[in-house]
């Protein structure tokens, strides 16, 4: 049996929050694990009210985007400090891992930490793999509409967790969505083309018990591939002050 003493991550727990708020968690626990103040973390969450998330380079896209609402609620608008086209945020779930010191280029790091989602999806019964569509995508506006080399796909070559990247120094920020019950009219509405198909396990979940299901799977397989402990810790109420006065990109008008 080994003795070596394996790396604490923090774990936050599953936090459903509006996008603004979940983009600005994500930069902040980047910006604080490169000052050494954060140990590496991983955490999963969800959007609500549901949302728009666009690239951060991307500057173009539909007008009636600001018109949008689901469930009563205006559909947020919400710029990424990460790269990509537009990720419509209804019914899905995202994750974030936030670290440094992982070697090679930027694709071997998206692949470095991407082993944990595909174990974590085989031991639920789902396969996925990488796509391989190259620089087109950049004339599409949804990022579920292909899947570059960096993103994960069913065995039938649907989009169904995309990844962006976010890297400052040695410090690493990686987010992703997998599609989970994203409604099929609301998203032919925001992009004008069908849904992906959603990822379907084998046992019958819906709502929140299938998103702790997925929450549980992936939170061990993590432990695994990164070869870590994860402590559950969730974001204090002094980090959230700081969170709220750190900056924050600007409402997309």
């Amino acid at each position: 049996m080994s003795n070596t003493k394996k790396d604490k991550w923090r774990l936050i727990p599953l936090l459903e929050a509006e996008g603004a708020t979940q983009m600005a968690i994500d930069l902040w626990l980047l910006q604080q694990h490169r000052r050494g103040l954060q140990p590496s973390t991983l955490r999963f969450y969800t959007w609500s009210p549901a949302a728009i998330s666009l690239g951060y380079h991307q500057r173009r896209w539909p007008d009636f985007w600001h018109q949008l609402t689901w469930q009563g609620k205006p559909i947020d608008l919400v710029r990424r400090p990460t790269g990509g086209r537009a990720v419509l945020h209804q019914g899905d779930l995202t994750y974030a891992v936030i670290t440094s010191g992982i070697p090679g280029r930027r694709l071997d790091v998206y692949k470095t930490i991407c082993q944990f989602l595909i174990e974590g999806w085989r031991s639920l019964g789902v396969e996925l793999s990488y796509g391989k569509a190259g620089r087109g995508y950049i004339d599409r506006s949804s990022c579920f509409a292909t899947a570059t080399t960096a993103d994960l796909v069913t065995a039938s070559g649907q989009k169904s967790i995309g990844s962006a990247q976010l890297r400052q120094g040695k410090g690493i920020l990686q987010h992703g969505s997998a599609i989970l019950s994203t409604n099929p009219q609301l998203y032919a509405r925001v992009f004008g083309e069908p849904a992906p198909e959603k990822v379907k396990l084998p046992i019958d979940l819906e709502g929140e018990l299938l998103i702790q299901t997925i929450v549980d799977a992936l939170v061990q397989t993590a432990s695994r591939c990164f070869e870590i402990e994860l402590v559950v810790e969730p974001l204090s109420s002094s980090e959230w002050q700081e969170i709220a006065a750190a900056p924050r990109t600007e409402p997309l008008k």
